[in-house]
Parts: structure tokens; sequence; C-alpha cells
């Protein structure tokens, strides 16, 4: 069985390996018992990598999560699938609303575009394109499963799928749709890697306030928490985020919603003060249980 990654992922995996174990190509050639050639058409991505040498170099499944897809050996032989010519399926292309801006924050946080080509061209049918939203099992499932997906759904009238990274607690809604993936390039979310490519809030949401606010939904009920204070009877809302463009977006939208927070601490932002985070729960609120659950436990809600 051979195994496919995302674009780059099979090369991270065995240059991680090689240098975590501080061997020399030689050496990890010799471990998998092949020639170094093969090795080279592995590093360099030219050929799928088999399943046994996968398991001797990510014994703990940490690129579990960056797997597209698991192949027949004669997978080649066979017509079909991601190497068809056959007709790009066609989804609902819904006009700018909350709904799409909503989503566009729900992609901000916890998920990913990604557009994988062959032969180095997009220019035809051959190739995988999907968007996935990640999130944990035991506490995002209601949202993702309830909310989430009848929302993709009914945005775009698209397929979805639901499932787990086995061996994890981490489940993820996926969708394989080359249009989807160019109809959310075109509306600000590049494929690839969010925090290089710079992600922010698009200027069709900033310039409406109802889809800022619904934006900013999104963004919290992926990347947000709402926690007590320790020791204290005092509460905050805290958003957490790697791309520093992004949370300046976030910080500025608050503020121009009329609701004060901290200036950005390391990755977060924090909501402190009792009567904004009432504010925040009027304004913005959460679709997401794990959130909505504390807020109705400490009666946070206005």
């Amino acid at each position: 069985m051979r195994i496919k990654f995302f674009k780059g992922k099979q090369k991270e995996l065995i240059k991680n390996f090689k240098d975590s174990n501080n061997l020399t190509w030689k050496k990890v050639s010799e471990l998998l018992k092949i020639k170094e050639g093969k090795l080279k058409a592995f590093y360099e991505e030219t050929s799928l990598l088999d399943k046994k040498y996968y398991l001797i170099l990510d014994k703990t499944k940490e690129y579990s999560k960056f797997i597209i897809e698991k192949k027949q050996e004669n997978w080649g032989q066979k017509k079909g699938g991601t190497n068809s010519r056959g007709r790009t399926k066609k989804i609902k292309r819904p006009p700018e609303s909350k709904e799409l801006a909503e989503f566009y924050g729900i992609m901000l946080g916890d998920g990913n575009s990604h557009r994988t080509c062959r032969y180095n061209s997009c220019n035809d049918k051959r190739g995988t394109f999907m968007i996935r939203i990640v999130g944990d099992s035991r506490l995002d499932n209601t949202y993702l499963t309830n909310y989430v997906k009848p929302l993709i759904k009914n945005l775009f009238k698209v397929s979805i799928r639901i499932s787990k990274f086995k061996g994890t607690n981490a489940m993820f809604l996926e969708v394989h749709s080359k249009e989807l993936v160019n109809f959310l390039e075109k509306k600000g979310f590049k494929p690839g890697n969010k925090i290089k490519n710079k992600l922010r809030i698009p200027n069709w949401i900033k310039r409406n306030n109802n889809y800022l606010k619904n934006c900013l939904r999104g963004l919290y009920d992926t990347d947000g928490s709402v926690y007590k204070i320790t020791n204290q009877n005092s509460h905050q809302i805290c958003f957490t985020g790697a791309n520093i463009n992004l949370m300046k977006d976030v910080r500025n939208s608050l503020l121009k919603l009329g609701i004060k927070c901290s200036k950005i601490s390391k990755k977060d932002i924090y909501i402190t003060k009792k009567s904004e985070l009432q504010k925040f729960l009027k304004v913005i609120g959460f679709n997401n249980y794990r959130h909505l659950k504390k807020v109705r436990m400490w009666n946070l809600a206005p």
C-alpha cells in the first residue's frame, strides 16, 4: 500500500526522521533497506511512500493528519479517481452573506484549503482539491456535525465527509471540490499554509459590520476559549493565533464593534471586564457548544 500526503509533507517527514535521529542519508537508506536512489525518489516526492516505510519513519503517527489517501499497489493501473479527466463537480456559488462570512471565519480558525496538482499544472482536472476543518472529537463533535456541516451544505450544496484521525482525538470535516477551492481563493482564502500566505479578514467582510460579527463568531468558535481565572470570581474570553496580521484584524474588528479588549499579548487577545464579556456575547456570541456550555454554567450572558 502507498501513502499519499499533502504536498511537501512526505519530504518533511523523511527530513525530520533523518535529523532527529542524527543520521546520514546512507544510514537512512540502510535502515529502510532500500537503495539511496529510491530514498531520493521518496524525498523528492516523485514516488509515493510505501506503508511499511511510513510506519518506520512516523512511529508516533504525527504525520497521519497529513495523509490524503492510501492507494493499493496497483493504483496506477486503475482508471478514475483523481486521475480522471471527468467533469468537475459543480457547486452552488453563494453571494456574500452573514453565513458565508461565518464560514470564512471558521476556515481562518480551524480550516485549510489544499490544491495539489499533478505534473506541476492545474490546467486540467488532475490533482487533489479539498478543504478540511479539524477539531477535537471530544469537544467539537456537536459543533462540526450539527452546525458546520449543515452550514457548508446550505452554502455550497456539496458532499461532506466527517471522520477521525486514527489513534488521536482529532476529527475532521472534509470536502473534495476544485470549484470550492477556487471559489474561496477568489474570496481571499488562498490554498496552502495560512500563516505563510498571511491570510486575513478580507475587505468584503470588514466593510460590513454584520458580516464582521459573523466572521468573528466563526474565528472565536474555533480558535477562541472561555475560562474562569484561577482563584478569582472573574472570567476571560481569549482568542489565540500565530498569524500576527490576523490577530491585528481581530483586535481592530473588536474595537470597531465597540468591544474593549487587551493588546496582543504574545499570541493572545483577552476580554476580561464583565461588561465587555457581556457585550461580546450579545454582539458576536458563540455557536460552538463547548463555549456555550461554559457561558451558561457561569451565567456570563447579559
